[in-house]
């Protein structure tokens, strides 16, 4: 098992971040937050899909009105993304946010950051320190580049204010789209630190190579028991970041949430559509909460025991398979019947209460 790195613990709302507590996934709203039937209508989405912590940006005065609409229709642990315009971190805090998450390359002079800190200090709220490699300060710029190094003194330097002013509600990102420099800097704080980290690859990329990019960053950082909660930052939909999150975690073995799909990647021998098989079957388990492994194997060689180890599985053969239900075989279907019939054995297992223990 994985040993987390400990480290303070904080809470977004409802939700532990640090400490102990499960590593949590969040994503961002992708609607004009001005929108605010839009902006709801994707916080609602995103919490259908297993989202713990929703961040919403304010570009400007309409974004922040909408936000106080928002704040009041929602109780999910949402956090104001604050870029250049520091009154608006303050109005955010006025109208019921759970975390801010500011930018130290861009939110302003000492003096703006300071009466940010000390309002959320008020307000028993916490911030991230959200350090992007695009916007770092130009004296350290200066020193040192665009390297690891530069976005840790950028995120020093602004811990030291914040300790200065007796505020230690702190998380930390250090996010750049090239992913080894990423998990360097992230390997450089949590050395120099103990505050909470929000992990991710920013500016990833399409469904495809984002969820690539993320992966391999996320799965190094959090194999060496780096990170408190994340994000997935893709051209897509934000549920698709949900998605893939969770499928990291479960991947490591960290959380267990939902269908994992075990399936074979086919060859010459098998005889059914595994294929289209294996993608109508995650697709209709997206519903599954419980964790369960869902084995969809197309032929004698390793079908039969993956299918017995999982808690519920297909081994075809010749345009029919068995369906294993915890280890026994409990039915032989048609190709044409299996996605039903999988399906139907997984919502029966979880209505039976069956459950496995989450790991964290």
């Amino acid at each position: 098992m994985i040993k987390r790195r400990r480290t303070r613990q904080i809470s977004i709302g409802r939700v532990k971040i640090g400490g102990s507590a499960p590593i949590s996934v969040q994503s961002m709203t992708k609607t004009r937050t001005a929108d605010v039937a839009s902006t709801l209508a994707q916080i609602r989405s995103l919490e259908d899909a297993g989202c713990e912590i929703v961040r919403i940006a304010l570009s400007d005065s309409d974004d922040a009105e909408a936000f106080k609409k928002i704040r009041k229709a929602t109780d999910m642990p949402l956090v104001a993304d604050i870029h250049f315009d520091y009154r608006l971190a303050l109005k955010a805090v006025r109208y019921g946010v759970d975390g801010l998450r500011i930018n130290p390359g861009n939110i302003g002079s000492s003096e703006r950051v300071e009466e940010v800190v000390r309002a959320a200090k008020d307000a028993d709220i916490p911030i991230r320190i959200g350090v992007n490699a695009g916007s770092l300060e130009k004296d350290i710029l200066k020193r040192h580049g665009h390297t690891p190094w530069a976005m840790v003194e950028s995120a020093m330097r602004r811990i030291e204010i914040f300790e200065g002013l007796d505020f230690r509600d702190i998380k930390v990102s250090l996010k750049a789209s090239d992913v080894m420099s990423t998990v360097e800097a992230y390997r450089i704080l949590s050395e120099k630190a103990d505050y909470p980290l929000h992990i991710g690859i920013t500016e990833a990329g399409t469904a495809f190579s984002g969820t690539v990019k993320s992966a391999a960053g996320l799965g190094i950082l959090l194999s060496q028991g780096i990170g408190d909660t994340l994000r997935v930052s893709l051209t897509g939909t934000p549920e698709e970041e949900v998605r893939v999150g969770y499928a990291v975690l479960k991947a490591l073995g960290i959380r267990k949430k939902g269908v994992n799909i075990i399936s074979c990647p086919t060859c010459g021998r098998v005889k059914v559509d595994v294929v289209s098989l294996a993608c109508e079957v995650e697709r209709r388990l997206l519903h599954i909460d419980t964790p369960l492994d869902v084995a969809v194997m197309g032929c004698v060689v390793n079908g039969p025991g993956e299918a017995v180890q999982a808690d519920v599985g297909l081994a075809s053969g010749d345009g029919v398979g068995l369906i294993y239900r915890r280890g026994e075989v409990v039915k032989k279907v048609k190709e044409e019947d299996m996605v039903d019939e999988l399906v139907a054995m997984v919502e029966d297992l979880v209505l039976s209460g069956y459950k496995k223990s989450e790991i964290i």
